[in-house]
Formats: C-alpha cells, structure tokens, sequence
C-alpha cells in the first residue's frame, strides 16, 4: 500500500473551502485581474463547443462555419500584436483569447446586447471578440481588406491601454488611443461626422468622461481622437505613453495629464477646445 496520509473524513471540504477564499481574497486586492479572471471563465464556459488553434501570441476560438478564415485571422492577430507592441514598447502576459462570431446576432448576444446592436470588434476583460470577415468582407482583396478595415489593431490597443493601465481609465481616453494607433498603422480611420455640412458642435470632456456611450457616437469618437492627436501635435506622441504609465499608477485622467503635461487641467481643456474652433 502507498504511504499516503489521507485527509479526516469531513475535513477535505473545509480545506477546500479556505483555499477559494484565500484565491478570492488574493485576486480580489486586484479588482482589475479579477474581473478579467471572472470574463475569461465566463468566455470558457460559453465557448465550449467552440473550436481552438494557438498561434505564438493567441488562442483563437470559433465554430467550423468560420474555417476558412482561420489562417487570414492568425496572420492579423499574429501582426497586430507585432506592429501594435512596438508602438506601445511592451508587451501583454501570456495568451490572448480571440473569439470569431460567425454574425452580429450573436456577437451582440454574448455581451447580453440588443440583437441589432453593430459591432466589428470589441474588447472585453482580456478577451477579443470579432465578427467573422466573412459577414463584412468580400472580394479579391479581403485578406489586405481586412488587415487594413478590420477590428483587429483597434482591439489589440484597447487590450494594452487596459494592461498598462491595469483597468484605470475611461472610455473616451481609450477609444482615442485605439484610434490614434489604428491610423498610425493601418491608415484607417472614421468618416469625419461633419463632412457632410452637419452643424459643427463637440462635447464637454467631462460629458464624455461621464456619458460617453449615451452621446451621439459619432461625434463621441471622432472627439476622442481629436483630443489624443491634440496631445500628440501639442506635447509629443512619447506623452500620451507617460499619461498611460501615470494611470497605471492610480492617477486620474485629468491628473495624469496636469502631471506629464504640466498644465492645468482646465486651461488644456480650454485650449483643446480653441484648437476645435479654429
């Protein structure tokens, strides 16, 4: 017989007990890892039926309907991670889930969103979620197609704008980052909402700090860029990097950039907004 002391009846589940609490107590000290503990196990249970392949840098989840983009998904992944690391001058730890929705419908179903709600991509605790190429793109060119309109470098910046910030940040600071390196690499970039001849107007930066997914989103978005080129052409693209580092650190947004920009808070907004109207 093996020489194993084996646990008193009754006490095995007390100890496993303590266990779980000491993992909560631990993960919860981190509130931003433990969410994206909680996100990664809930996108584990979702996905079961889902089929894997690993790259060097992710693990890609989909249904066999999406096969035949697999290898196209693989190569932007695998270059994202490449050109969007190197701006950002550090990479994320360990794998990076990537989930291919075969439609919008249940895109939008594994966030609990409305059935008609559009989305590309999004990122969510960790985890990359894409609506497959095959509902968006077609053609001769879809594979430049969808390395050039794709969600893939747009999400990737919002998972490293999440790592080093370590969740510190507001929504309209991260879209403008997300944006900011999407045209950098790829060139892409939204229709500007007033091309059009629509009357000119923007947003408070404490309305979009506030109320950024209630705002019209057009104008929500192409404010957010205009802020972090603002910062880029004003102070030099290496600050938005110190303001990124200062939130990692627990700064607030408005103090990170009184702090890397040194200038008051309400006189950048002040003069962000001149630079609007000019």
């Amino acid at each position: 017989m093996l020489g194993i002391k084996s646990l008193a009846p009754g006490k095995t589940g007390v100890l496993v007990l303590v266990l779980i609490l000491l993992v909560c107590i631990l993960l919860a000290r981190n509130s931003h890892t433990l969410m994206r503990f909680m996100v990664g196990q809930e996108i584990n249970l979702k996905t079961a039926n889902f089929n894997e392949i690993q790259t060097t840098h992710f693990r890609i989840k989909y249904l066999p309907v999406d096969e035949a983009y697999i290898d196209l998904i693989a190569a932007s992944v695998e270059d994202a991670y490449s050109s969007v690391s190197s701006v950002f001058g550090e990479e994320p730890a360990g794998l990076t889930t990537v989930v291919v929705y075969p439609d919008s419908t249940s895109l939008a179903k594994s966030f609990g969103w409305d059935k008609d709600e559009k989305a590309m991509g999004v990122y969510w605790g960790g985890t990359i979620r894409i609506l497959s190429p095959g509902v968006w793109a077609s053609g001769p060119d879809i594979t430049q197609q969808f390395m050039e309109e794709g969600p893939i470098v747009h999400e990737f910046t919002h998972l490293m704008v999440d790592e080093t910030t370590a969740g510190n940040y507001n929504r309209w600071w991260t879209e403008g980052i997300a944006q900011y390196i999407e045209k950098k690499i790829t060139g892409f970039e939204f229709a500007d909402p007033f091309a059009s001849g629509r009357k000119f107007e923007y947003y408070k930066l404490d309305e979009l700090g506030k109320n950024f997914d209630s705002k019209d989103q057009q104008i929500a978005y192409w404010e957010s860029l205009k802020v972090v080129e603002y910062i880029a052409d004003e102070y030099g693209e290496e600050s938005l990097f110190d303001i990124l580092s200062s939130l990692g650190y627990r700064y607030s947004l408005s103090q990170a950039i009184e702090k890397d920009l040194k200038i008051d808070f309400r006189t950048f907004e002040q003069n962000f907004y001149c630079s609007l109207e000019n």
